[in-house]
Protein backbone atom coordinates (compact mmCIF):
# COMPACT_ATOMS: atom_id res chain seq x y z
CA UNK A 1 0.00 0.00 0.00
CA UNK A 2 1.24 3.47 -0.88
CA UNK A 3 0.59 6.37 1.47
CA UNK A 4 0.36 10.12 0.97
CA UNK A 5 0.76 12.95 3.43
CA UNK A 6 -2.11 15.41 3.78
CA UNK A 7 -0.66 18.86 3.13
CA UNK A 8 2.23 19.63 5.47
CA UNK A 9 0.71 17.52 8.23
CA UNK A 10 1.91 14.30 9.80
CA UNK A 11 -1.21 12.49 8.58
CA UNK A 12 -0.10 9.63 6.31
CA UNK A 13 -3.15 8.24 4.53
CA UNK A 14 -4.08 5.61 1.97
CA UNK A 15 -4.91 6.84 -1.57
CA UNK A 16 -8.54 5.92 -0.92
CA UNK A 17 -10.62 7.10 2.03
CA UNK A 18 -13.93 5.53 3.05
CA UNK A 19 -16.80 8.01 3.25
CA UNK A 20 -19.70 7.18 5.54
CA UNK A 21 -22.52 9.56 4.70
CA UNK A 22 -25.17 6.86 4.16
CA UNK A 23 -24.49 5.03 7.42
CA UNK A 24 -27.67 5.24 9.47
CA UNK A 25 -30.04 6.05 6.61
CA UNK A 26 -29.83 3.90 3.46
CA UNK A 27 -27.13 1.74 5.11
CA UNK A 28 -27.98 0.15 8.45
CA UNK A 29 -25.41 -0.38 11.21
CA UNK A 30 -24.81 -4.04 10.42
CA UNK A 31 -24.03 -3.33 6.76
CA UNK A 32 -21.96 -0.28 7.72
CA UNK A 33 -19.78 -2.43 9.99
CA UNK A 34 -19.24 -4.91 7.15
CA UNK A 35 -18.26 -2.10 4.76
CA UNK A 36 -15.82 -0.55 7.23
CA UNK A 37 -14.34 -3.95 8.11
CA UNK A 38 -13.76 -4.78 4.46
CA UNK A 39 -12.11 -1.43 3.75
CA UNK A 40 -9.91 -1.76 6.83
CA UNK A 41 -8.93 -5.34 5.95
CA UNK A 42 -8.00 -4.13 2.45
CA UNK A 43 -5.59 -1.69 4.08
CA UNK A 44 -7.64 1.53 4.12
CA UNK A 45 -6.64 3.65 7.12
CA UNK A 46 -8.62 6.84 6.39
CA UNK A 47 -12.30 7.27 7.28
CA UNK A 48 -14.40 10.41 6.81
CA UNK A 49 -17.67 11.40 8.46
CA UNK A 50 -19.54 14.54 9.60
CA UNK A 51 -21.82 15.70 12.38
CA UNK A 52 -24.65 16.26 9.88
CA UNK A 53 -24.54 12.69 8.53
CA UNK A 54 -26.34 10.56 7.44
CA UNK A 55 -27.86 12.05 4.31
CA UNK A 56 -30.34 13.31 3.39
CA UNK A 57 -29.91 15.64 6.39
CA UNK A 58 -32.68 15.35 8.97
CA UNK A 59 -32.75 16.67 12.51
CA UNK A 60 -34.22 13.37 13.69
CA UNK A 61 -31.16 11.31 12.90
CA UNK A 62 -28.19 13.60 12.41
CA UNK A 63 -25.16 12.44 14.36
CA UNK A 64 -26.17 8.82 13.82
CA UNK A 65 -23.28 8.18 11.44
CA UNK A 66 -20.69 9.39 13.94
CA UNK A 67 -22.21 7.08 16.57
CA UNK A 68 -21.97 4.10 14.19
CA UNK A 69 -18.38 4.95 13.26
CA UNK A 70 -17.49 5.46 16.92
CA UNK A 71 -18.91 2.10 17.91
CA UNK A 72 -17.04 0.36 15.08
CA UNK A 73 -13.85 2.21 16.00
CA UNK A 74 -13.73 0.36 19.32
CA UNK A 75 -12.98 -2.87 17.44
CA UNK A 76 -9.75 -1.47 15.98
CA UNK A 77 -6.56 0.07 17.40
CA UNK A 78 -7.35 3.80 17.46
CA UNK A 79 -3.88 4.84 16.29
CA UNK A 80 -4.20 2.64 13.18
CA UNK A 81 -6.96 4.89 11.80
CA UNK A 82 -6.91 8.45 10.52
CA UNK A 83 -10.34 9.77 11.45
CA UNK A 84 -11.87 12.86 9.85
CA UNK A 85 -15.13 14.61 10.62
CA UNK A 86 -16.73 17.96 9.86
CA UNK A 87 -18.61 20.83 11.48
CA UNK A 88 -21.77 21.93 9.66
CA UNK A 89 -21.75 25.59 8.71
CA UNK A 90 -24.45 27.91 7.48
CA UNK A 91 -23.97 26.64 3.91
CA UNK A 92 -24.00 30.22 2.57
CA UNK A 93 -27.79 30.14 2.36
CA UNK A 94 -28.07 27.47 -0.36
CA UNK A 95 -29.38 25.05 2.23
CA UNK A 96 -30.12 25.32 5.93
CA UNK A 97 -28.62 22.41 7.88
CA UNK A 98 -30.83 21.18 10.74
CA UNK A 99 -27.83 21.16 13.07
CA UNK A 100 -28.36 23.14 16.28
CA UNK A 101 -31.88 24.06 15.20
CA UNK A 102 -30.72 25.50 11.88
CA UNK A 103 -28.66 28.27 13.51
CA UNK A 104 -25.17 26.82 13.20
CA UNK A 105 -22.23 28.95 12.11
CA UNK A 106 -18.45 28.61 11.89
CA UNK A 107 -17.91 30.84 14.92
CA UNK A 108 -16.10 30.12 18.18
CA UNK A 109 -19.23 29.03 20.05
CA UNK A 110 -20.45 26.58 17.42
CA UNK A 111 -17.00 25.16 16.71
CA UNK A 112 -16.57 24.27 20.38
CA UNK A 113 -20.10 22.85 20.63
CA UNK A 114 -19.65 20.84 17.44
CA UNK A 115 -16.30 19.28 18.34
CA UNK A 116 -17.48 18.25 21.80
CA UNK A 117 -20.51 16.58 20.24
CA UNK A 118 -18.42 14.76 17.64
CA UNK A 119 -15.88 13.56 20.22
CA UNK A 120 -18.69 12.17 22.35
CA UNK A 121 -20.48 10.41 19.48
CA UNK A 122 -17.23 9.04 18.04
CA UNK A 123 -16.20 8.01 21.56
CA UNK A 124 -12.63 9.15 21.05
CA UNK A 125 -10.45 11.76 22.74
CA UNK A 126 -9.09 13.26 19.52
CA UNK A 127 -9.96 13.82 15.85
CA UNK A 128 -7.16 13.53 13.31
CA UNK A 129 -8.63 15.93 10.73
CA UNK A 130 -11.40 18.37 11.65
CA UNK A 131 -12.99 20.10 8.66
CA UNK A 132 -15.24 23.07 7.98
CA UNK A 133 -18.09 21.53 5.98
CA UNK A 134 -18.93 24.77 4.15
CA UNK A 135 -17.39 28.24 4.29
CA UNK A 136 -19.21 30.77 6.42
CA UNK A 137 -19.66 33.97 4.41
CA UNK A 138 -20.62 36.04 7.49
CA UNK A 139 -18.23 35.06 10.28
CA UNK A 140 -14.69 36.43 9.65
CA UNK A 141 -12.28 33.62 8.82
CA UNK A 142 -9.89 34.87 11.51
CA UNK A 143 -12.46 34.09 14.22
CA UNK A 144 -13.00 30.62 12.78
CA UNK A 145 -9.29 29.87 12.54
CA UNK A 146 -8.61 31.08 16.09
CA UNK A 147 -11.25 28.67 17.40
CA UNK A 148 -9.86 25.79 15.31
CA UNK A 149 -6.35 26.66 16.48
CA UNK A 150 -7.46 26.39 20.12
CA UNK A 151 -8.72 22.86 19.45
CA UNK A 152 -5.31 21.91 18.01
CA UNK A 153 -3.49 23.42 21.00
CA UNK A 154 -5.81 21.54 23.37
CA UNK A 155 -5.07 18.25 21.59
CA UNK A 156 -8.71 17.59 20.68
CA UNK A 157 -7.87 17.98 16.99
CA UNK A 158 -4.58 17.18 15.25
CA UNK A 159 -5.10 19.12 12.00
CA UNK A 160 -7.81 21.14 10.28
CA UNK A 161 -9.24 21.34 6.78
CA UNK A 162 -11.97 22.99 4.74
CA UNK A 163 -14.48 21.75 2.20
CA UNK A 164 -16.71 23.04 -0.60
CA UNK A 165 -14.45 26.07 -0.68
CA UNK A 166 -13.24 28.39 -3.44
CA UNK A 167 -9.76 29.43 -4.55
CA UNK A 168 -10.32 32.81 -2.89
CA UNK A 169 -11.60 31.25 0.33
CA UNK A 170 -8.72 28.78 0.61
CA UNK A 171 -6.10 31.43 -0.20
CA UNK A 172 -7.62 33.97 2.22
CA UNK A 173 -7.67 31.40 5.05
CA UNK A 174 -4.12 30.31 4.28
CA UNK A 175 -2.79 33.87 4.40
CA UNK A 176 -4.62 34.62 7.66
CA UNK A 177 -3.08 31.50 9.21
CA UNK A 178 0.38 32.60 8.10
CA UNK A 179 0.18 36.15 9.43
CA UNK A 180 -1.66 35.30 12.66
CA UNK A 181 0.43 32.18 13.38
CA UNK A 182 -2.65 29.94 13.52
CA UNK A 183 -3.21 26.33 12.49
CA UNK A 184 -3.90 26.27 8.76
CA UNK A 185 -6.16 24.24 6.51
CA UNK A 186 -4.06 21.27 5.40
CA UNK A 187 -6.77 19.95 3.10
CA UNK A 188 -9.78 20.90 1.03
CA UNK A 189 -12.61 18.45 0.39
CA UNK A 190 -14.34 19.39 -2.87
CA UNK A 191 -16.31 17.67 -5.62
CA UNK A 192 -13.89 16.39 -8.29
CA UNK A 193 -14.48 13.71 -10.91
CA UNK A 194 -14.38 12.83 -14.60
CA UNK A 195 -17.66 14.74 -14.88
CA UNK A 196 -16.53 17.70 -12.77
CA UNK A 197 -12.87 18.57 -13.41
CA UNK A 198 -13.29 22.24 -12.43
CA UNK A 199 -10.78 21.90 -9.61
CA UNK A 200 -8.09 22.11 -12.29
CA UNK A 201 -9.11 25.68 -13.18
CA UNK A 202 -7.74 27.51 -10.11
CA UNK A 203 -7.80 25.44 -6.95
CA UNK A 204 -5.27 22.88 -8.16
CA UNK A 205 -2.74 25.66 -8.59
CA UNK A 206 -3.36 26.95 -5.05
CA UNK A 207 -2.97 23.45 -3.63
CA UNK A 208 0.27 22.73 -5.49
CA UNK A 209 1.88 26.06 -4.65
CA UNK A 210 0.85 26.00 -0.98
CA UNK A 211 1.14 22.23 -0.40
CA UNK A 212 -2.50 21.79 0.55
CA UNK A 213 -4.14 18.48 -0.36
CA UNK A 214 -7.40 17.85 -2.15
CA UNK A 215 -9.60 15.10 -0.72
CA UNK A 216 -12.02 14.61 -3.64
CA UNK A 217 -15.54 13.48 -2.89
CA UNK A 218 -18.09 12.02 -5.29
CA UNK A 219 -15.43 10.56 -7.63
CA UNK A 220 -18.11 8.52 -9.45
CA UNK A 221 -20.36 11.55 -9.89
CA UNK A 222 -22.93 10.50 -7.30
CA UNK A 223 -23.18 7.09 -9.00
CA UNK A 224 -23.73 8.51 -12.48
CA UNK A 225 -20.37 7.23 -13.76
CA UNK A 226 -21.42 3.66 -12.94
CA UNK A 227 -23.81 3.96 -15.89
CA UNK A 228 -26.94 3.21 -13.87
CA UNK A 229 -28.72 6.35 -15.13
CA UNK A 230 -27.85 5.73 -18.78
CA UNK A 231 -30.60 5.02 -21.29
CA UNK A 232 -33.01 7.42 -19.61
CA UNK A 233 -33.37 5.26 -16.51
CA UNK A 234 -33.90 6.57 -12.99
CA UNK A 235 -33.55 3.38 -10.89
CA UNK A 236 -35.68 3.10 -7.78
CA UNK A 237 -33.85 3.61 -4.52
CA UNK A 238 -31.16 5.79 -6.08
CA UNK A 239 -30.29 9.28 -4.90
CA UNK A 240 -31.07 11.29 -8.02
CA UNK A 241 -34.26 9.37 -8.67
CA UNK A 242 -35.51 10.68 -5.34
CA UNK A 243 -34.06 14.15 -5.95
CA UNK A 244 -35.75 14.43 -9.36
CA UNK A 245 -39.13 13.80 -7.71
CA UNK A 246 -38.50 16.16 -4.78
CA UNK A 247 -40.78 19.16 -4.30
CA UNK A 248 -37.90 21.49 -3.44
CA UNK A 249 -36.61 23.18 -6.65
CA UNK A 250 -33.06 23.29 -5.22
CA UNK A 251 -33.06 19.52 -4.76
CA UNK A 252 -34.44 19.00 -8.27
CA UNK A 253 -31.69 21.26 -9.61
CA UNK A 254 -29.05 19.07 -8.01
CA UNK A 255 -30.47 16.02 -9.78
CA UNK A 256 -30.33 17.89 -13.10
CA UNK A 257 -26.77 18.97 -12.42
CA UNK A 258 -25.63 15.36 -12.03
CA UNK A 259 -27.97 13.66 -14.52
CA UNK A 260 -28.31 15.51 -17.83
CA UNK A 261 -27.55 14.99 -21.52
CA UNK A 262 -23.90 16.00 -21.18
CA UNK A 263 -23.15 13.83 -18.13
CA UNK A 264 -24.84 10.82 -19.74
CA UNK A 265 -22.99 11.28 -23.04
CA UNK A 266 -19.64 11.67 -21.26
CA UNK A 267 -20.40 8.62 -19.11
CA UNK A 268 -21.12 6.56 -22.25
CA UNK A 269 -17.67 7.42 -23.55
CA UNK A 270 -15.94 6.61 -20.27
CA UNK A 271 -17.75 3.28 -20.09
CA UNK A 272 -16.41 2.43 -23.56
CA UNK A 273 -12.85 3.28 -22.50
CA UNK A 274 -13.17 1.26 -19.29
CA UNK A 275 -14.34 -1.72 -21.32
CA UNK A 276 -11.23 -1.50 -23.50
CA UNK A 277 -9.05 -1.64 -20.41
CA UNK A 278 -11.03 -4.49 -18.92
CA UNK A 279 -12.09 -2.57 -15.81
CA UNK A 280 -15.30 -1.23 -14.35
CA UNK A 281 -16.18 2.42 -15.15
CA UNK A 282 -16.30 2.92 -11.37
CA UNK A 283 -12.68 1.76 -11.12
CA UNK A 284 -11.71 4.13 -13.93
CA UNK A 285 -13.48 7.04 -12.24
CA UNK A 286 -11.85 6.48 -8.85
CA UNK A 287 -8.44 5.95 -10.48
CA UNK A 288 -8.81 9.30 -12.27
CA UNK A 289 -9.67 11.20 -9.10
CA UNK A 290 -6.65 9.84 -7.20
CA UNK A 291 -4.21 10.31 -10.10
CA UNK A 292 -3.07 13.89 -9.52
CA UNK A 293 -0.22 15.10 -7.35
CA UNK A 294 -2.41 17.57 -5.45
CA UNK A 295 -4.70 14.72 -4.29
CA UNK A 296 -3.87 12.94 -1.02
CA UNK A 297 -6.84 10.56 -0.82
CA UNK A 298 -10.06 10.05 -2.77
CA UNK A 299 -13.24 9.60 -0.77
CA UNK A 300 -15.38 6.68 -1.92
CA UNK A 301 -18.75 5.57 -0.60
CA UNK A 302 -20.87 2.45 -0.60
CA UNK A 303 -24.45 1.83 0.49
CA UNK A 304 -23.92 -1.93 0.24
CA UNK A 305 -20.90 -4.16 0.77
CA UNK A 306 -21.00 -5.43 -2.81
CA UNK A 307 -20.46 -1.89 -4.15
CA UNK A 308 -17.07 -1.56 -2.50
CA UNK A 309 -14.98 -3.86 -4.70
CA UNK A 310 -15.06 -1.78 -7.89
CA UNK A 311 -13.88 1.33 -6.05
CA UNK A 312 -11.15 -0.50 -4.11
CA UNK A 313 -9.90 -2.00 -7.39
CA UNK A 314 -8.60 1.49 -8.23
CA UNK A 315 -5.84 0.93 -5.68
CA UNK A 316 -4.24 -1.39 -8.25
CA UNK A 317 -4.98 0.63 -11.39
CA UNK A 318 -3.09 3.74 -12.50
CA UNK A 319 -3.68 6.00 -15.47
CA UNK A 320 -0.95 6.08 -18.11
CA UNK A 321 -0.30 9.11 -20.33
CA UNK A 322 -2.28 7.70 -23.27
CA UNK A 323 -5.37 7.04 -21.15
CA UNK A 324 -5.15 10.48 -19.56
CA UNK A 325 -4.95 12.10 -23.01
CA UNK A 326 -8.11 10.26 -24.10
CA UNK A 327 -9.92 11.43 -20.98
CA UNK A 328 -8.80 15.02 -21.51
CA UNK A 329 -10.05 14.87 -25.10
CA UNK A 330 -13.53 13.91 -23.88
CA UNK A 331 -13.41 16.71 -21.32
CA UNK A 332 -12.57 19.20 -24.09
CA UNK A 333 -15.39 17.96 -26.34
CA UNK A 334 -17.98 17.82 -23.55
CA UNK A 335 -16.99 20.83 -21.50
CA UNK A 336 -18.06 20.82 -17.84
CA UNK A 337 -20.94 18.32 -17.98
CA UNK A 338 -22.02 19.33 -14.47
CA UNK A 339 -21.93 23.02 -15.25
Amino acid sequence: MNYNYIGKSGLRVTPICLGTMTFGSSTDKSEAFKIMDKAYDRGINFFDTAEIYPVPPKASYEGTTEKIVGEWLKSKPRESIILATKIAGAASGWFVPPTRHGLTAIDSFHIKKAVEGSLKRLDTDYIDLYQMHWPDTIVPIEESLKAFDELVREGKVRYIGTSNDSAYGLTKANEVSKYKNLARFESIQNNFSLLNPRFHDELANVCKRENISLLPYSPIGGGVLSGKYNGGFFPEGCRFTAYAKHQNPRVQAQAKRFVNEKTIEATNRYIAIAKEYGISPVTLAVAYSKHFDFVASTIIGARKLAQLDESLAALDFNLDSELLERIEEIQKEILYPMG
